[in-house]
Protein backbone atom coordinates (compact mmCIF):
# COMPACT_ATOMS: atom_id res chain seq x y z
CA UNK A 1 0.00 0.00 0.00
CA UNK A 2 1.27 3.49 -0.87
CA UNK A 3 2.08 5.55 2.23
CA UNK A 4 0.59 8.85 1.12
CA UNK A 5 2.22 12.08 2.37
CA UNK A 6 -1.04 13.54 3.67
CA UNK A 7 -1.83 10.43 5.71
CA UNK A 8 1.74 10.33 7.04
CA UNK A 9 1.48 13.93 8.22
CA UNK A 10 -1.95 13.31 9.74
CA UNK A 11 -0.56 10.63 12.03
CA UNK A 12 2.39 12.79 13.08
CA UNK A 13 5.04 11.40 10.76
CA UNK A 14 7.03 14.04 8.88
CA UNK A 15 6.88 13.08 5.17
CA UNK A 16 9.69 13.87 2.76
CA UNK A 17 7.73 16.87 1.46
CA UNK A 18 5.04 18.86 3.23
CA UNK A 19 1.64 17.85 1.85
CA UNK A 20 -0.55 20.53 0.30
CA UNK A 21 -4.24 20.86 -0.41
CA UNK A 22 -6.66 23.78 -0.41
CA UNK A 23 -10.07 24.02 1.18
CA UNK A 24 -12.73 24.59 -1.51
CA UNK A 25 -10.21 23.65 -4.19
CA UNK A 26 -12.90 21.54 -5.90
CA UNK A 27 -14.65 24.25 -7.90
CA UNK A 28 -14.78 27.92 -7.01
CA UNK A 29 -11.93 29.41 -9.04
CA UNK A 30 -11.54 26.87 -11.84
CA UNK A 31 -12.95 27.80 -15.25
CA UNK A 32 -13.38 24.11 -16.08
CA UNK A 33 -15.55 23.79 -12.98
CA UNK A 34 -17.74 26.74 -13.95
CA UNK A 35 -18.16 25.30 -17.44
CA UNK A 36 -19.14 21.91 -16.04
CA UNK A 37 -21.62 23.41 -13.56
CA UNK A 38 -23.34 25.69 -16.07
CA UNK A 39 -27.09 25.21 -15.74
CA UNK A 40 -26.75 22.50 -13.08
CA UNK A 41 -28.09 23.37 -9.59
CA UNK A 42 -25.64 22.76 -6.77
CA UNK A 43 -27.49 19.96 -5.00
CA UNK A 44 -28.13 18.18 -8.30
CA UNK A 45 -24.41 18.38 -9.06
CA UNK A 46 -23.63 16.94 -5.61
CA UNK A 47 -25.82 13.89 -6.28
CA UNK A 48 -24.48 13.12 -9.79
CA UNK A 49 -21.46 10.78 -9.56
CA UNK A 50 -19.92 11.69 -12.92
CA UNK A 51 -19.98 15.38 -12.03
CA UNK A 52 -18.80 14.85 -8.46
CA UNK A 53 -15.89 12.72 -9.63
CA UNK A 54 -14.77 15.13 -12.31
CA UNK A 55 -15.03 18.21 -10.07
CA UNK A 56 -13.18 16.50 -7.22
CA UNK A 57 -10.34 15.48 -9.54
CA UNK A 58 -9.92 18.77 -11.42
CA UNK A 59 -7.62 20.44 -8.85
CA UNK A 60 -5.56 17.26 -8.50
CA UNK A 61 -4.76 17.34 -12.21
CA UNK A 62 -4.29 21.11 -12.39
CA UNK A 63 -2.45 21.92 -9.14
CA UNK A 64 -0.68 18.67 -8.22
CA UNK A 65 -2.03 18.76 -4.66
CA UNK A 66 -1.62 15.87 -2.22
CA UNK A 67 -5.31 15.43 -1.45
CA UNK A 68 -8.63 15.49 -3.25
CA UNK A 69 -11.46 16.92 -1.15
CA UNK A 70 -14.78 15.27 -1.93
CA UNK A 71 -17.05 17.67 -3.80
CA UNK A 72 -20.35 17.99 -1.99
CA UNK A 73 -22.23 20.36 0.30
CA UNK A 74 -22.88 20.25 4.03
CA UNK A 75 -26.68 20.29 3.52
CA UNK A 76 -26.74 17.10 1.42
CA UNK A 77 -27.54 15.05 4.56
CA UNK A 78 -30.43 17.40 5.37
CA UNK A 79 -31.83 16.87 1.88
CA UNK A 80 -31.46 13.09 2.29
CA UNK A 81 -33.40 13.35 5.57
CA UNK A 82 -36.39 14.82 3.77
CA UNK A 83 -35.79 18.48 4.60
CA UNK A 84 -36.85 20.85 1.83
CA UNK A 85 -33.58 22.70 1.28
CA UNK A 86 -32.15 24.41 -1.77
CA UNK A 87 -28.96 26.33 -2.43
CA UNK A 88 -29.64 29.74 -3.91
CA UNK A 89 -26.74 31.16 -5.96
CA UNK A 90 -25.14 34.06 -4.15
CA UNK A 91 -27.13 33.33 -0.98
CA UNK A 92 -26.47 29.79 0.25
CA UNK A 93 -28.67 27.09 1.80
CA UNK A 94 -32.32 28.08 2.25
CA UNK A 95 -34.98 25.95 3.96
CA UNK A 96 -38.65 26.16 2.97
CA UNK A 97 -39.63 25.40 6.60
CA UNK A 98 -37.06 26.14 9.30
CA UNK A 99 -36.59 23.77 12.26
CA UNK A 100 -37.66 25.78 15.30
CA UNK A 101 -40.04 23.60 17.33
CA UNK A 102 -40.13 20.09 18.73
CA UNK A 103 -42.63 19.08 16.03
CA UNK A 104 -40.20 20.30 13.35
CA UNK A 105 -37.51 17.91 14.57
CA UNK A 106 -39.86 15.01 13.84
CA UNK A 107 -39.79 16.06 10.18
CA UNK A 108 -36.10 15.15 9.97
CA UNK A 109 -36.11 11.51 8.92
CA UNK A 110 -33.48 9.05 10.06
CA UNK A 111 -30.95 8.15 7.36
CA UNK A 112 -28.58 5.27 6.76
CA UNK A 113 -25.85 4.59 4.24
CA UNK A 114 -28.42 3.22 1.76
CA UNK A 115 -29.79 6.76 1.41
CA UNK A 116 -26.43 7.83 -0.02
CA UNK A 117 -25.93 5.25 -2.77
CA UNK A 118 -24.91 8.01 -5.19
CA UNK A 119 -22.34 9.29 -2.69
CA UNK A 120 -20.81 5.82 -2.46
CA UNK A 121 -20.72 5.59 -6.24
CA UNK A 122 -18.99 8.98 -6.46
CA UNK A 123 -16.33 8.01 -3.92
CA UNK A 124 -15.60 4.69 -5.64
CA UNK A 125 -15.27 6.43 -9.00
CA UNK A 126 -12.84 9.01 -7.55
CA UNK A 127 -10.75 6.38 -5.78
CA UNK A 128 -10.45 4.33 -8.97
CA UNK A 129 -9.06 7.36 -10.80
CA UNK A 130 -6.72 8.30 -7.96
CA UNK A 131 -5.43 4.77 -7.47
CA UNK A 132 -4.75 4.42 -11.18
CA UNK A 133 -3.29 7.82 -12.05
CA UNK A 134 -2.46 9.62 -8.78
CA UNK A 135 -1.50 6.93 -6.23
CA UNK A 136 0.16 9.42 -3.84
CA UNK A 137 -3.00 11.53 -3.53
CA UNK A 138 -5.36 10.90 -0.61
CA UNK A 139 -9.13 11.35 -0.73
CA UNK A 140 -10.65 13.42 2.08
CA UNK A 141 -14.35 13.13 2.89
CA UNK A 142 -16.18 15.86 4.70
CA UNK A 143 -19.31 16.91 6.54
CA UNK A 144 -20.64 19.95 8.34
CA UNK A 145 -20.43 20.19 12.11
CA UNK A 146 -23.75 19.95 13.99
CA UNK A 147 -23.76 23.62 15.04
CA UNK A 148 -23.28 24.92 11.51
CA UNK A 149 -25.91 22.55 10.11
CA UNK A 150 -28.31 23.48 12.91
CA UNK A 151 -27.78 27.19 12.37
CA UNK A 152 -28.96 26.91 8.75
CA UNK A 153 -31.88 24.74 9.83
CA UNK A 154 -32.99 27.05 12.64
CA UNK A 155 -32.43 30.35 10.83
CA UNK A 156 -33.87 29.04 7.58
CA UNK A 157 -30.81 30.26 5.71
CA UNK A 158 -27.53 32.15 6.18
CA UNK A 159 -27.47 34.66 9.04
CA UNK A 160 -24.74 37.05 10.19
CA UNK A 161 -25.83 37.13 13.81
CA UNK A 162 -27.60 33.76 14.27
CA UNK A 163 -30.25 35.45 16.39
CA UNK A 164 -32.73 32.57 16.46
CA UNK A 165 -30.03 29.95 16.91
CA UNK A 166 -28.38 31.65 19.87
CA UNK A 167 -31.71 32.55 21.46
CA UNK A 168 -32.73 28.88 21.28
CA UNK A 169 -29.38 27.78 22.66
CA UNK A 170 -29.94 29.92 25.77
CA UNK A 171 -33.74 29.90 26.04
CA UNK A 172 -34.60 26.35 24.95
CA UNK A 173 -31.44 24.34 25.64
CA UNK A 174 -33.19 20.95 25.50
CA UNK A 175 -34.65 21.63 22.06
CA UNK A 176 -31.32 23.05 20.88
CA UNK A 177 -29.50 19.95 22.10
CA UNK A 178 -32.05 17.70 20.43
CA UNK A 179 -31.58 19.44 17.09
CA UNK A 180 -27.77 19.30 17.31
CA UNK A 181 -27.85 15.63 18.23
CA UNK A 182 -29.98 14.92 15.16
CA UNK A 183 -27.53 16.90 13.01
CA UNK A 184 -24.63 14.92 14.51
CA UNK A 185 -26.29 11.68 13.45
CA UNK A 186 -26.84 12.95 9.90
CA UNK A 187 -23.22 14.06 9.56
CA UNK A 188 -21.92 10.80 11.03
CA UNK A 189 -23.89 8.65 8.56
CA UNK A 190 -22.78 10.90 5.69
CA UNK A 191 -19.15 10.44 6.72
CA UNK A 192 -19.53 6.72 7.35
CA UNK A 193 -20.85 6.35 3.80
CA UNK A 194 -17.83 8.16 2.37
CA UNK A 195 -15.33 6.17 4.43
CA UNK A 196 -16.86 2.79 3.65
CA UNK A 197 -16.72 3.67 -0.06
CA UNK A 198 -13.05 4.67 0.07
CA UNK A 199 -12.43 8.08 1.68
CA UNK A 200 -9.08 7.88 3.49
CA UNK A 201 -9.54 10.80 5.87
CA UNK A 202 -12.36 13.17 6.77
CA UNK A 203 -12.78 16.77 7.84
CA UNK A 204 -15.59 18.25 9.92
CA UNK A 205 -16.23 21.90 9.01
CA UNK A 206 -17.76 24.32 11.50
CA UNK A 207 -18.34 27.52 9.57
CA UNK A 208 -20.18 29.36 12.35
CA UNK A 209 -18.49 28.13 15.55
CA UNK A 210 -16.44 31.31 15.70
CA UNK A 211 -19.56 33.35 16.46
CA UNK A 212 -19.73 31.77 19.93
CA UNK A 213 -18.07 32.64 23.21
CA UNK A 214 -15.79 29.85 24.45
CA UNK A 215 -18.02 28.99 27.43
CA UNK A 216 -21.12 28.61 25.24
CA UNK A 217 -19.19 26.58 22.69
CA UNK A 218 -17.87 24.25 25.37
CA UNK A 219 -21.23 23.80 27.10
CA UNK A 220 -23.69 23.64 24.20
CA UNK A 221 -21.81 22.78 21.02
CA UNK A 222 -18.59 20.80 21.34
CA UNK A 223 -20.28 17.74 22.94
CA UNK A 224 -22.33 17.31 19.76
CA UNK A 225 -19.33 17.82 17.50
CA UNK A 226 -17.57 15.12 19.48
CA UNK A 227 -20.60 12.89 18.85
CA UNK A 228 -19.78 13.01 15.13
CA UNK A 229 -16.19 11.86 15.58
CA UNK A 230 -17.15 9.17 18.09
CA UNK A 231 -20.01 7.80 15.99
CA UNK A 232 -17.86 7.65 12.87
CA UNK A 233 -15.07 5.86 14.70
CA UNK A 234 -17.48 3.39 16.29
CA UNK A 235 -18.91 2.43 12.90
CA UNK A 236 -15.75 1.76 10.94
CA UNK A 237 -13.48 -1.23 11.31
CA UNK A 238 -11.17 -1.05 14.31
CA UNK A 239 -8.18 -1.84 12.07
CA UNK A 240 -9.03 0.95 9.60
CA UNK A 241 -7.09 4.14 10.36
CA UNK A 242 -8.98 7.14 8.99
CA UNK A 243 -7.48 10.42 10.23
CA UNK A 244 -9.96 12.98 11.53
CA UNK A 245 -9.54 16.69 10.70
CA UNK A 246 -11.41 19.49 12.50
CA UNK A 247 -11.69 23.06 11.19
CA UNK A 248 -13.68 26.11 12.15
CA UNK A 249 -13.80 29.71 10.94
CA UNK A 250 -12.68 32.54 13.29
CA UNK A 251 -12.07 29.93 15.96
CA UNK A 252 -8.79 31.23 17.40
CA UNK A 253 -10.35 31.53 20.85
CA UNK A 254 -11.71 27.98 20.58
CA UNK A 255 -8.63 26.05 19.42
CA UNK A 256 -7.95 24.30 22.71
CA UNK A 257 -11.59 23.21 22.94
CA UNK A 258 -11.66 22.02 19.33
CA UNK A 259 -8.69 19.77 19.98
CA UNK A 260 -10.78 16.72 20.83
CA UNK A 261 -9.16 13.38 21.72
CA UNK A 262 -10.59 11.91 18.50
CA UNK A 263 -9.01 14.60 16.27
CA UNK A 264 -5.70 13.99 14.47
CA UNK A 265 -5.39 17.27 12.54
CA UNK A 266 -6.58 20.67 13.69
CA UNK A 267 -7.17 23.32 11.03
CA UNK A 268 -6.08 26.85 11.95
CA UNK A 269 -7.72 29.79 10.23
CA UNK A 270 -5.62 32.73 9.07
CA UNK A 271 -6.42 34.95 12.06
CA UNK A 272 -4.11 32.95 14.33
CA UNK A 273 -0.49 32.21 13.44
CA UNK A 274 0.66 28.61 13.33
CA UNK A 275 3.32 29.48 15.89
CA UNK A 276 0.68 30.73 18.31
CA UNK A 277 -1.55 27.72 17.65
CA UNK A 278 1.42 25.42 18.34
CA UNK A 279 2.13 27.25 21.59
CA UNK A 280 -1.41 26.61 22.78
CA UNK A 281 -1.73 22.99 21.72
CA UNK A 282 0.02 19.69 22.58
CA UNK A 283 3.03 18.82 20.46
CA UNK A 284 1.45 15.67 19.03
CA UNK A 285 -1.31 17.59 17.21
CA UNK A 286 -0.75 18.06 13.48
CA UNK A 287 -1.73 21.57 12.39
CA UNK A 288 -3.23 22.52 9.06
CA UNK A 289 -3.23 25.96 7.50
CA UNK A 290 -3.17 28.77 7.24
CA UNK A 291 -2.34 31.23 4.46
CA UNK A 292 -4.91 34.01 4.13
CA UNK A 293 -6.90 33.19 0.95
CA UNK A 294 -6.90 36.86 -0.03
CA UNK A 295 -3.10 36.86 -0.26
CA UNK A 296 -3.00 34.22 -2.99
CA UNK A 297 -3.37 36.76 -5.80
CA UNK A 298 -0.58 38.98 -4.44
CA UNK A 299 2.67 39.30 -6.44
CA UNK A 300 4.92 36.31 -5.87
CA UNK A 301 7.71 38.47 -4.40
CA UNK A 302 5.40 39.38 -1.51
CA UNK A 303 3.59 36.04 -1.34
CA UNK A 304 6.63 33.75 -1.26
CA UNK A 305 7.86 34.80 2.23
CA UNK A 306 4.38 34.21 3.67
CA UNK A 307 4.16 30.76 2.08
CA UNK A 308 7.62 29.88 3.37
CA UNK A 309 6.79 31.15 6.85
CA UNK A 310 3.83 28.79 6.94
CA UNK A 311 5.92 25.88 5.67
CA UNK A 312 8.61 26.44 8.29
CA UNK A 313 6.25 25.29 10.99
CA UNK A 314 6.62 21.55 11.69
CA UNK A 315 3.77 19.06 12.25
CA UNK A 316 2.13 20.68 9.31
CA UNK A 317 -0.19 20.18 6.35
CA UNK A 318 -0.07 23.26 4.14
CA UNK A 319 -3.45 24.79 3.36
CA UNK A 320 -5.24 28.10 3.33
CA UNK A 321 -6.76 29.57 6.47
CA UNK A 322 -10.20 29.21 4.87
CA UNK A 323 -11.53 28.32 1.43
CA UNK A 324 -10.27 29.28 -2.02
CA UNK A 325 -11.92 32.53 -3.12
CA UNK A 326 -13.79 32.53 -6.46
CA UNK A 327 -11.49 35.30 -7.78
CA UNK A 328 -8.33 33.25 -7.14
CA UNK A 329 -5.96 32.77 -10.06
CA UNK A 330 -5.70 28.98 -10.45
CA UNK A 331 -2.10 29.32 -11.59
CA UNK A 332 -1.22 30.85 -8.22
CA UNK A 333 -2.43 27.74 -6.39
CA UNK A 334 -0.29 25.56 -8.63
CA UNK A 335 2.73 27.75 -8.01
CA UNK A 336 2.24 27.58 -4.23
CA UNK A 337 1.97 23.79 -4.39
CA UNK A 338 5.12 23.39 -6.45
CA UNK A 339 7.02 25.78 -4.19
CA UNK A 340 6.05 24.02 -0.96
CA UNK A 341 6.96 20.67 -2.54
CA UNK A 342 10.38 22.07 -3.49
CA UNK A 343 11.28 23.01 0.08
CA UNK A 344 13.38 20.48 1.95
CA UNK A 345 13.88 20.22 5.68
CA UNK A 346 17.36 19.66 7.08
CA UNK A 347 18.30 17.97 10.31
Amino acid sequence: MVDKPLLQAARGVQPEVTPVWFMRQAGRSLPEYRELRQGVPMLEACRTPDLVSEITLQPVRRHGVDAAIFFSDIVVPLQAAGVDVRIEPGVGPVLAKPIRHKEDVARISAVDTADFADISASIRKIRQELDTHHPQVALIGFAGAPFTLASYAIEGGPSKNLERTKAMMVGEPQLFSQILSRMAELSAVFLETQIRAGAEAFQVFDSWAGTLAPADYETSVIPHTREVFQRVQSRISADTYVPAFHFGVTTGELLERMNLPEVDVLGVDFRVSLAEAARRLPKEVTLQGNLDPAFVNAPWEQLEPRVRAGWEHGRHIFNLGHGVLPSTDPEALGRITRYVHSLKRTG
